[in-house]
């Protein structure tokens, strides 16, 4: 029955206006190319199968968009999931963030071995399911809909998060019989999935899937054993002492083992710290130069303050140089493909000049080291420095690890670390939290404290900075000596005061709403955490203040 008081309304979609009289999906506008993943609806990410009853402009997105790859791999996961159900359905699965940008399948029954005819009948049956192209029905339930749901399932992982949604109700999804919430957006159907490859990597498997980096396509495979020997680690710690999930940090937090919790994550990095000024010493003979990498928001320079303070402890005086006063004039920096000046290039570095100066201190000799000054854009004479013969040098900076920079160094003179925060927590087994999403919170804190940066112009560049973290970090991390986890398994709860203030500020018109709208959505889980007891030289001083390190 037409109802007679509905307002007929206009869709304008690809440069083309269209009344429509009823209520209408976005699919029955855009019809049925498996290459359109999701859509902007005014602004605002909206699933294909979301309908319209108001004047709309409407804009598809395909795999070259981040967020249609992360609703592509949210996706993948629910079928993955599905899939494992459908031929072994006494197995439980958890899935995280793994190397060559892949997702690791664990199956976490004790004494299951995943062995290669396992990937096959999982990857066999995935397909079965893709090639079938069923529909993911989605409907809002009530939380305590949800609670009986999850019981009947025994999905005891959602219902230990469930009690901590904010929201009264729940979205399911079902896909032919089987039910699951992966705290996302979805494609309309599981033929949408076609580009994907699973591989056994023991105890495990990888499920590839496109990246918008790669411009929808799925990145050539990479091993990275530095890499996953440390999420390996971060994993096991964290099982260890109970902080593999938001829950279970929450739980903490509800019992009031506030300074409990900050003291068990701030004691593994001491703990690291003491492993690595141990390496050091021991081989101190040889190594001159210790060269410190990581991403962005990885928490460089607090940890670099803090390995010279225990290098010192060992009787190792450790002397500080900033890489950034090695750009070259602003006028000789090398630009990107949009004309702008890229200062992410090692190229907009100083090469020949900063080895030469590294090898002249290991030398013994006096040098005159340059200072840049961003105010005018060039550099300056700096101090007079001479370093002993049992004084290393420590470099820190996205390029510390690429062999161009410290060519004229012997390899054995160098000891390489790469730090970046090894993020193995998740909010249920099937839905394991960002790397890249916490240190961009990381970093949006941190620009709004000492920068007066809004959220806004944080992202803003974030995919300028992704793509020279791509371009000069990830290629260099397996050059490592020690990888370093940079994460903190409370700060989130810290951070989420310092993060929800500034993500709540964005307009839905704004093009960075949907960003700040899955950010919230993942913050909004954890409980508030007061800063009170986080120590003046922990690393997250670093983004939230306080630092006792802020003047050094």
């Amino acid at each position: 029955m037409i109802n007679k008081n509905f307002k007929s309304f206009k869709v304008t979609y690809n440069g083309k206006t269209t009344i429509y009289d009823k209520p209408t999906r976005i699919l029955d506008i855009v019809g049925n190319d498996k290459n359109l993943i999701y859509a902007y609806v005014n602004g605002r990410v909206r699933e294909l199968t979301f309908i319209l009853n108001r004047d709309t402009n409407l804009e598809t997105k395909t795999l070259d968009d981040s967020e249609g790859i992360r609703i592509y791999q949210t996706s993948l996961r629910f079928v993955a999931a599905m899939a494992m159900k459908k031929i072994r359905p006494e197995l439980n699965v958890r899935f995280s963030y793994n190397v060559s940008r892949s997702i690791f399948i664990q199956v976490t029954n004790k004494g299951v071995t995943v062995d290669r005819l396992l990937v096959e009948k999982l990857q066999r049956e995935m397909r079965n399911i893709v090639d079938a192209d069923l529909p993911f029905h989605r409907t809002k339930i009530s939380v305590e809909e949800a609670e009986e749901l999850y019981k009947r399932l025994g999905y005891k992982d959602k219902l230990e998060i469930l009690k901590y949604r904010p929201e009264p109700t729940v979205h399911v999804y079902e896909c032919d019989g089987y039910e699951n919430y992966m705290y996302g957006y979805m494609v309309p159907s599981s033929g949408y999935l076609k580009n994907f490859i699973i591989r056994p990597y023991s105890p495990g498997m990888l499920l590839q899937y496109p990246r918008s980096e790669t411009k929808g396509e799925i990145p050539e495979f990479k091993d990275a054993p530095m890499f996953g020997k440390a999420l390996k680690a971060s994993h096991n710690w964290a099982k260890l002492t109970n902080l593999d999930s938001v829950a279970h940090i929450n739980s903490y937090i509800e019992k009031g083992h506030i300074v409990e919790l900050i003291n068990i994550a701030e004691a593994k990095h001491y703990q690291m710290l003491s492993e690595l000024g141990q390496r050091i010493l021991e081989d101190s003979e040889d190594i001159r130069l210790i060269c410190i990498a990581g991403p962005s928001s990885s928490g460089k320079t607090t940890f670099a303050n803090r390995l010279r303070t225990e290098l010192m402890s060992r009787g190792l005086n450790a002397i500080r140089l900033s890489i950034d006063d090695y750009y070259l004039p602003r006028e000789l920096a090398p630009r990107d493909e949009h004309g702008n000046f890229d200062l992410e290039s090692i190229y907009a570095l100083d090469i020949e000049l900063f080895n030469k100066n590294m090898l002249d201190l290991i030398n013994g000799e006096e040098v005159e080291l340059p200072r840049f000054d961003f105010k005018l854009g060039k550099r300056v004479n700096g101090r007079k420095l001479k370093v002993a013969a049992n004084q290393p040098i420590i470099i820190e900076g996205i390029h510390a690890l690429n062999e161009q920079l410290t060519s004229y160094i012997p390899k054995h003179q160098k000891y390489k670390i790469y730090i970046a925060p090894q993020a193995q927590i998740n909010i249920d087994d099937h839905n394991p939290i960002s790397l890249t999403d916490l240190r961009l919170l990381r970093r949006i804190v941190r620009d709004k404290k000492y920068r007066n940066a809004s959220a806004q112009e944080t992202m803003a560049m974030w995919p300028s900075v992704r793509a020279g973290e791509f371009k000069w970090i990830y290629d260099t991390q397996e050059e490592a000596d020690y990888v370093f986890n940079s994460l903190l398994s409370y700060e989130l709860a810290v951070m989420k005061k310092h993060a929800l203030p500034l993500l709540l500020e964005f307009d839905y018109l704004s093009e960075f709403f949907p960003l700040a709208e899955r950010l919230i959505r993942m913050l909004k889980y954890f409980l508030d955490m007061d800063e009170e007891w986080v120590p003046s030289n922990s690393l997250l001083r670093e983004f939230i203040g306080g630092s006792c390190f802020e003047d050094v």
